[in-house]
């Protein structure tokens, strides 16, 4: 199983070759190719190379599918016995996106047997 964990938007994420994942949203257009450079972790099955902080050499390339909205989160303030009550709702824009390879020393890891998912049939 090939996957790696990269720091993208703030968070980590495990990543896999031929699969999508909602990201914070980035400053990119849709059906861009986008290079993550920040990988903290790379394991192509046979050999794990773990970074400190980061693998050297490393990078996670995808494609931008689109940019969505997650689910609204409600927020609600109240303090008792004094009539205050605040209601507010919060929906985070998102990046979906495609991970195309993960390359690391001039070596690129594709995912192989990997049915292809089209982003509009998981909604």
């Amino acid at each position: 199983m090939v996957y790696a964990i990269i720091e993208a938007g703030g968070t980590q994420f495990k990543v896999e070759p031929g699969r999508f994942y909602d990201i914070n949203r980035l400053a990119v257009d849709e059906e861009a190719s986008v290079t993550i450079d920040k990988v903290l972790l790379v394991n192509d099955g046979d050999d794990t190379n773990i970074g400190q902080p980061l693998v050297e050499g490393a990078s996670v390339t995808g494609t931008v599918v689109r940019h969505l909205r997650g689910k609204k989160v409600i927020v609600y303030k109240m303090k008792p016995k004094k009539k205050t009550r605040k209601k507010r709702g919060h929906r985070q824009e998102l990046t979906r996106l495609m991970i195309d390879s993960i390359n690391i020393g001039g070596k690129t890891l594709i995912a192989e047997d990997v049915p292809a998912v089209d982003a509009s049939e998981e909604e």
